[in-house]
């Protein structure tokens, strides 16, 4: 594990007793709406204390990874809440143990912010979704506004060193950049919220 892994890895264990408090940015009825368009074998990247598991519907058979094994933790707290059936696994997004094409939907929820080569974490993804798969994120990203844009890119250094994310990240770009077809891209409320459908 690379030195920036590891650091990150160390940082949402800090911050896993405590994360629930933080992740308020998703909305209960837009984490359902995300949800809903999973189905069959879903890989959830990035699974953290385990907010979604309740919202995933019928029929989908759910792994979730984390690299925090604090975050892991509390995630299994919130199992039995799952209309489904859910295995949590430690695993790092940048080099996923799965063979090619394991998954129907690979999911994530502002985790591309905090994967220290998003590039290379999407590009697992791409590798272990089906070829005529879903690849669904939810991410906050930098804001295309000039001035907000560069006051995120001033202020990124310091939220990664106190909190973890990066505030800037392209990640409609990263996604291109991994071989991945976009199918649509929905700005949320904020604008640097956005919903990220793919294809491998």
């Amino acid at each position: 594990m690379d030195k920036e892994t590891l650091l990150t890895k160390k940082r949402y264990n800090r911050t896993a007793k405590f994360y629930d408090l933080m992740d308020r940015m998703i909305k209960p009825e837009l984490r359902a709406k995300v949800l809903s368009q999973t189905s069959g074998r879903v890989l959830e990247v990035g699974v953290g204390t385990g907010k979604n598991l309740a919202y995933y519907p019928a029929g989908c058979v759910v792994t979730g990874i984390d690299l925090s094994p604090g975050m892991l933790t509390k995630a299994k707290q919130k199992i039995n809440n799952a209309k489904v059936p859910i295995k949590l696994l430690e695993m790092d997004a940048q080099s996923l143990d799965f063979p090619d094409e394991s998954f129907d939907t690979v999911v994530a929820t502002c985790v591309f912010c905090s994967v220290p080569d998003p590039v290379k974490g999407l590009q697992e993804i791409k590798r272990v979704c089906r070829r005529d798969g879903k690849v669904i994120l939810l991410e906050h990203v930098r804001s295309d506004h000039p001035i907000l844009g560069k006051i995120m890119d001033i202020l990124d250094p310091l939220t990664v060193r106190m909190i973890g994310p990066h505030i800037n990240r392209r990640t409609v770009e990263n996604v291109k950049q991994a071989g991945m077809k976009i199918q649509s891209v929905e700005k949320q409320t904020t604008k640097i919220l956005q919903l990220i459908v793919a294809q491998p």
